[in-house]
């Protein structure tokens, strides 16, 4: 398989909201599903089968302690991708708010 279409399927992986969420709390250190739950308004089964996805894409592990299942990520680059996307979402944001600025002061100065 082409590299560039195992990054597609990685960024498909990447492209749902409850996924992106999960990363996202993971990022701080592993968290057991019922302290995920708390966080993320979703029901218990979308929350399982969201998981399961991850752990086939390689992007959480699992492990138990005791009767507790904690999650985790597998690598600290998916904390630091996750990060460069707020990095680039924030860019973006900034370029449209010139852009906006910019309509503005045209249309003031008709």
């Amino acid at each position: 398989m082409p590299l560039y279409e195992i990054k597609a399927e990685l960024f498909r992986t990447l492209g749902h909201p409850t996924r992106i969420r999960v990363l996202e709390l993971l990022q701080d250190g592993p968290r057991p599903v019922h302290e995920l739950l708390a966080e993320i308004e979703v029901e218990a089964s979308n929350l399982s089968q969201q998981l399961a996805v991850l752990r086939r894409a390689g992007l959480v592990r699992s492990s138990r302690e005791g009767a507790t299942v904690l999650y985790s990520l597998t690598t600290a680059d998916i904390a630091r991708l996750l990060h460069d996307g707020r990095r680039i979402l924030a860019a973006l944001a900034a370029d449209q708010q010139d852009l906006l600025a910019d309509l503005r002061d045209s249309a003031a100065s008709r």
